[in-house]
């Protein structure tokens, strides 16, 4: 027990949790809403430059991928990215290019790693009854990038344990692949002096708030959000045996939504109208990510329609439709999508769903007609490219399908998606060489180093040209070398 809590200490320093609340002391009632707030954060850094942040985030998502169940899911990933471009676009000392990304867990909780990486779980959005609430967590999370107080808790961690920062950061990452080798790592060298830990947290926690709230503010959110969610969160698991872990660990005090909400107080009270596509995401999630059966989601949805329960009435349709697709009622769905759609027909989500039951249906050209037509409207856009491959590959255009999804992934290599489809299509139209190396691409960026040297080898002994095999013989040179640079890093 003691060895976990040493390593979710650690932990806690490299990978903060939105919602991993501390106590904070002070009042923001004489605190003007538009100053330059003091900033803790960005100040004293010397142990971590920008560039090796950016290079332990690089690792860190290698490692996510091949550990976390990611959700793969282009429309949740667009929303996310897009509400996240949203609020960095209001944040000051932004210094990489965040990078956010969704994971299976119902757990409520979001957290930021170091070089830009927010990891979001599908719990927070069944938990966020808004967009502004849901998006007072992003903000908070942006908070801790921008003001580096991942790099900071490091520096301090550091300098009372005998690991260096790079150590550190190589425990947290062993641990993410392999908790038991994780902790032992720890154990055999880390004397982590937990008060000073929780001191640092605290001084954090607090300025992501602060800062968090002026981000959402200024990307057009409520600033009452905030301490909406704080205060329903703390409310509901106030008397729980069993709270989320990130309020075990950094429980919610009423001195800190007391703070959030007078800050909040101090921005002129207005109406704020209620986030469509949020409520689609939401809606998305309860039915393909969540804890009900096809048949309990129909009902879910079917129920709030029939009672007016909804948050918004086309959300609740668009649950239900998705609940008719889970069931195999194709046309049932279709008939709710097509009405959704004569109101928003470029909605992303309406799109994606509507290909989704004309492939089940077997109407492939109709699908290819709405995605090209929308492919035109939104240029290399991930839903609707990768919506496009997918059609033409069920309608057996393979080399149309294949152009489209190599000419995206000149500027979106890291899409594990639209990697996967290319994979498939390669397969299927005999690229053997191209689909392995595509393969150990794919393995590389999950860290799954032995696999991508695998699957070079298999590349290599079906090559027949000389530039072909001096291309896989650079690739595994640069596998190797890497995956050293990772093992170095988590020894």
């Amino acid at each position: 027990m003691y060895l976990k809590k040493i390593l979710r200490l650690t932990s806690t320093a490299l990978f903060v949790g939105a919602l991993g609340l501390v106590s904070t002391v002070g009042s923001v009632s004489t605190a003007q809403a538009n100053n330059k707030l003091p900033e803790i954060g960005t100040a004293g850094i010397t142990a971590l430059s920008i560039d090796q942040e950016r290079q332990y985030g690089a690792a860190f998502i290698k490692v996510a991928r091949g550990s976390f169940p990611m959700v793969s899911d282009p429309v949740l990933q667009e929303y996310i990215a897009e509400l996240g471009a949203k609020l960095i676009s209001q944040a000051d000392s932004v210094r990489f290019p965040f990078n956010f990304f969704l994971i299976k867990n119902d757990e409520i909780n979001a957290a930021a790693f170091l070089g830009g990486y927010v990891k979001v779980h599908t719990g927070l959005f069944l938990y966020a009854e808004s967009e502004a609430e849901f998006a007072s967590v992003i903000a908070h999370e942006i908070s801790h990038i921008t003001q580096r107080h991942l790099a900071r808790s490091l520096e301090a961690q550091a300098g009372n344990s005998q690991l260096t920062v790079a150590g550190l950061v190589g425990a947290v990452l062993l641990g993410i692949a392999n908790p038991v080798a994780g902790i032992a790592m720890l154990q055999t060298t880390v004397a982590i002096n937990a008060q000073s830990a929780i001191n640092y947290t605290r001084a954090n926690e607090f300025e992501a708030d602060r800062i968090g709230i002026q981000v959402m503010v200024n990307a057009g959110y409520d600033p009452t959000a905030m301490s909406t969610f704080f205060g329903k969160l703390s409310e509901q698991y106030r008397f729980s045996s069993t709270p989320p872990q990130m309020l075990i660990t950094h429980p919610l005090p009423t001195t800190r939504i007391t703070e959030a909400r007078d800050r909040a107080a101090l921005y002129p009270n207005k109406y704020y109208p209620p986030s469509l596509d949020y409520q689609l995401a939401k809606a998305r999630i309860q039915v393909r990510y969540g804890v009900l059966k096809p048949e309990e989601a129909l009902q879910f949805f079917q129920h709030q329609l029939k009672t007016r329960t909804f948050k918004l009435k086309d959300a609740a349709l668009y649950g239900q439709a998705l609940a008719l697709l889970q069931l195999n009622k194709n046309k049932q769905a279709k008939k709710i999508m097509v009405e959704l759609a004569k109101a928003q027909p470029n909605n992303l989500f309406y799109l994606d769903t509507l290909t989704d039951i004309d492939l089940a249906l077997k109407h492939n050209d109709e699908a290819i007609a709405r995605l090209q037509k929308a492919n035109n409207r939104y240029t290399n856009n991930p839903v609707t490219t990768i919506n496009l491959a997918v059609a033409l590959q069920q309608a057996k255009k393979y080399n149309q399908a294949k152009k489209l999804i190599r000419d995206y992934l000149r500027s979106n290599e890291t899409d594990m998606i639209a990697l996967s489809v290319y994979i498939d299509l390669l397969n299927k139209t005999d690229d053997k060489v191209i689909m392995y190396m595509q393969r150990a691409n794919m393995a590389q960026l999950s860290a799954n180093y032995p696999k991508a040297l695998n699957e070079l080898q298999s590349a290599r002994t079906l090559a027949t040209s000389s530039a072909d095999i001096a291309r896989i013989d650079a690739h595994m040179e640069q596998i190797e070398l890497e995956k050293q640079e990772m093992q170095t890093l988590q020894n």
